[in-house]
């Protein structure tokens, strides 16, 4: 992604806006559980884009 393109979707927020976002999410899941988060965010993710193309992610054991 371009920054311009990363810049338009946040909406114009400033780097003290999002340090207070940061420091919020960070409070409220703690440093352990952050890495968690983003690890089942970017699952999600992927999911999303594979789903979009019409890709299956599923395998036969999960099948069954």
């Amino acid at each position: 992604m371009t920054q311009a393109l990363i810049l338009g979707m946040l909406g114009g927020l400033g780097a003290p806006e999002i340090i207070i976002i940061l420091v919020i999410v960070l409070l409220l899941f703690g440093g352990k559980k952050i890495p968690e988060l983003m690890k089942g965010l970017g699952k999600g993710m992927k999911e999303f884009k594979d789903a979009s193309k019409g890709e299956s992610t599923t395998t036969e054991g999960e099948n069954k």
